[in-house]
C-alpha cells in the first residue's frame, strides 16, 4: 500500500512520461494484461491512455488493471491512469 507522500512523488514522475499503452475498444485483453505486466517487471511505472472509443468506467477500469497484474493505481485522471509495481531490485526510490 502507497502513502499520500508516495503517490505525490510517482505522480510527479508520471507527469513527464508520455503513455505507453493505449486501451480501446476491447478494453482489457489478456494481451494487454500481460503486456503492462511485463513492462512493470521492466520500468515499475507505466502510464496508459484510454481511448473515447472505450466504453468502460475509467475507474472500474483502473483498478480491474491493477488488480490483474498485481500492482497499484497511483491516479486516474482525464482518460489516463498510471499503475506503479515494485520490483525485486527497485529502480525507483520511494520517499
Amino acid at each position: 500500500m502507497l502513502t499520500t507522500k508516495q503517490k505525490v512523488y510517482l505522480r510527479s514522475l508520471a507527469q513527464t512520461e508520455k503513455p505507453v499503452f493505449q486501451i480501446g475498444q476491447n478494453a482489457l485483453s489478456d494481451n494487454l494484461i500481460k503486456t503492462v505486466s511485463d513492462y512493470l517487471k521492466k520500468h515499475e511505472l507505466v502510464k496508459i491512455s484510454v481511448l473515447k472509443n472505450c466504453d468502460a468506467d475509467l475507474k472500474e477500469l483502473g483498478f480491474d488493471l491493477a488488480m490483474m497484474t498485481k500492482s497499484e493505481c497511483v491516479q486516474i485522471i482525464g482518460r489516463q491512469l498510471v499503475l506503479y509495481k515494485r520490483a525485486k531490485e527497485p529502480k525507483i526510490i520511494l520517499p
